[in-house]
């Protein structure tokens, strides 16, 4: 069990259910607007659960290879690396078997699945290797990395023919920007959890530029243009799957309570808990893709 769980940690492997579920919730919207239906290929939804969990485990591996030295300054002893429970060899045959997996899935999907995770998957090894010591560039990168889901899953409906993300539901980019700005406020807390082993390495990071208060501040501000966003398809008619859905206006409630409540303590408490508040603002994004979700089947 102390080794499975080892290996969860190291993978990180909720980040993958929950950017499966953003898939799935894009594949859904797409496949309704295309066929009125929200019916999904069982083969997509299968090879779009692997590219999500092996990439996005396979670079978790990566990176805590790469953080090794900055985790133990930080003494992040939740990596495994740190606690020794895994090696760091061992890391790194974990990204060299499941990265080309999760390419491979993606390929069977479409060819535009395919470029998307190519592209995607190229650039979390450039962050790992390069650019997470500029983390003005690195916070926008995991925010992408939230976002990118729901598009690739509004790509894996379109067919093996499909080359073109125009003819996306333009919904779904609303969502992906929610996602967005969630993953940079989360990525700019973690910024300021790190300040110590990040200015002892040299990264650049929001609070080094501006204090911990003014990156508490803009983390908070990411958050509140998100809860801003979350009532659009609420009220807007054009968001036809979530117009009106009271079951998803009920669950994104909640997500922006949590959003706003945590938004509150990070501008007004000079010191506020921000490990407990990265894993509450987790709790909340994951009820947000319960939101999308279950009022995506409910409103079809």
């Amino acid at each position: 069990m102390g080794k499975f769980k080892a290996i969860w940690q190291l993978m990180r492997l909720e980040h993958g259910i929950m950017l499966f579920i953003a898939i799935v919730i894009g594949s859904v919207i797409a496949q309704k607007t295309l066929s009125g239906n929200t019916n999904l290929p069982l083969l997509n939804v299968f090879l779009t659960f692997f590219t999500a969990l092996f990439l996005e485990a396979s670079t978790f591996a990566l990176n805590d290879y790469y953080d090794l030295e900055i985790d133990r300054i930080n003494k992040r002893t939740d990596r495994p690396l740190i606690r020794g429970d895994i090696s760091p060899k061992t890391a790194l045959y974990f990204f060299y078997l499941l990265f080309p997996l999760g390419l491979l899935c993606s390929f069977f999907v479409n060819m535009t699945c395919f470029i998307i995770a190519l592209i995607t998957a190229l650039i979390s090894v450039l962050y790992d290797v390069k650019l997470k010591k500029i983390k003005l560039v690195g916070n926008f990168y995991i925010a992408y990395i939230m976002a990118i889901p729901f598009i690739f899953g509004g790509a894996a409906v379109l067919g093996n023919n499909a080359f073109s993300l125009g003819t996306i539901n333009p919904v779904i980019y609303i969502i992906a920007l929610i996602a967005f700005l969630t993953g940079a406020g989360r990525e700019i807390m973690k910024d300021v959890m790190d300040f110590e082993g990040d200015k002892t390495m040299g990264v650049k990071s929001f609070p080094r530029y501006i204090g911990i208060r003014g990156a508490n501040g803009i983390a908070a501000v990411f958050y509140i243009c998100a809860i801003a966003l979350s009532f659009l398809p609420f009220f807007l008619r054009d968001f036809g799957l979530y117009y009106q859905n009271i079951t998803y206006f009920i669950l994104v409630f909640i997500t922006d309570t949590m959003l706003l409540s945590t938004s509150l303590q990070l501008v007004m408490k000079k010191k506020p808990n921000m490990r407990f508040h990265r894993k509450y603002t987790l709790v909340a994004i994951f009820i947000g893709l319960l939101a999308f979700l279950v009022g995506a089947f409910i409103g079809g």
